[in-house]
């Protein structure tokens, strides 16, 4: 292996980072809840448009410096979502092919962002198929499986590095309340929560850190049960977060609690969110919104006031197709106005939540 080749590569990886600002936090008070203000980091700001492009980046960075990748050679990634998207993007900037392998279901949109950062997409019938066949082609093409879904709870340096753990507490210095009471984020590989949970633990800090997870999804019963084997027969309806197995990237020891949300309640609480911000955010911020206002009303009823931070972990533009459709929505069975209603009751007039979703609080 060339080490001029990665240490060529590791700066190019390095020079696109100081070309990229720091992703904004977004404050964002509700009346329901004085003296509580929730702060939303903007991980769609990234160049490629998500959480995941912190993802790809550590990804590229251990493949590395871990001696797994050579120039000229392909890197197959088993992704239909945004983690494709950001990790084709990385390619580029290294001129090395990059295959994802996606479900024959991905819609076009995805595909063709793909596309667009010069990736190639390997479509299979069977979801479950995506690692068997990325380990196939990596081996067939003399190339590498990045494998997320592994690596993505120790390619990230939890300890500091500029990581989004790090990132939130610099930002937060100067604020009313600098070191939050949650951190709220939902899991797609488990890394994110990875990252936080080890450095709120590594600083000393009081912050609890809340997971919250879709309705299809295993991670929430793992972290309830304690069983691994868990496993669903479908995928999250949830874009970009939950998973129908268990991850190795997902570590329920650092976690303060889990919260399952339905999906219904998920979108509705996006399109509240949206109308908020002024703009379109994707589903998963609508989950973390939900556990956003579940954790207020814990320091509420505490009579705890403070801070809570959450992610933003990409934008609505890429369901506009989808989540943001009147007729995709009733075609799926979903109606959100009046679910939409009562997340806007919770968060501005203090109505709490439905006893549905505080019920799977643990």
């Amino acid at each position: 292996m060339s080490r001029h080749w990665v240490a060529q590569a590791v700066a190019i990886i390095e020079a696109d980072f100081n070309r990229s600002a720091d992703t904004h936090l977004i404050p964002l008070g509700l009346p329901a809840f004085p003296g509580i203000t929730m702060y939303f980091k903007d991980e769609s700001s990234h160049p490629t448009g998500s959480l995941k492009h912190r993802l790809a980046r550590s990804l590229f960075l251990y493949a590395l410096c871990n001696g797994k990748l050579r120039e000229g050679a392909p890197v197959i990634e088993a992704s239909s979502g945004s983690t494709a998207v950001s990790e084709a993007y990385f390619a580029r900037l290294l001129g090395l092919p990059f295959i994802a392998v996606m479900p024959a279901t991905t819609s076009q949109a995805k595909i063709a962002q793909i596309n667009f950062y010069g990736g190639q997409c390997h479509l299979v019938d069977d979801p479950q198929a995506i690692y068997s066949e990325s380990a196939r082609l990596a081996a067939e093409l003399g190339g590498y499986f990045m494998d997320q879904f592994t690596y993505a709870e120790r390619a990230t340096d939890w300890r500091a590095n500029n990581n989004i753990a790090e990132s939130i507490y610099q930002q937060m210095s100067r604020e009313a309340h600098p070191i939050p009471a949650w951190i709220v984020a939902s899991p797609g590989t488990g890394g994110t929560l990875a990252t936080i949970g080890r450095y709120v633990r590594y600083q000393r800090h009081a912050t609890q850190v809340l997971a919250v997870d879709p309705q299809h999804s295993v991670f929430y019963d793992f972290y309830r049960d304690g069983d691994s084997a868990v496993t669903l027969a479908r995928g999250s309806g949830i874009e970009g977060i939950g998973r129908p197995k268990v991850e190795a990237s997902f570590v329920p020891s650092v976690l303060d609690a889990m919260l399952k949300v339905p999906d219904a309640w998920s979108l509705a609480a996006m399109h509240y969110l949206a109308e908020r911000l002024g703009r379109r955010v994707g589903a998963s911020s609508g989950t973390n919104l939900l556990g956003v206002l579940a954790a207020a009303e814990r320091m509420q009823a505490a009579g705890q006031q403070g801070s809570i931070v959450t992610l933003l972990c990409d934008s609505g533009e890429r369901y506009a197709n989808t989540y943001y459709q009147e007729a995709w929505l009733e075609n799926q069975g979903y109606a959100l106005a009046p679910l939409q209603a009562q997340v806007a009751a919770c968060a501005e007039q203090g109505a709490g939540l439905p006893a549905a979703l505080s019920a799977t609080w643990c």
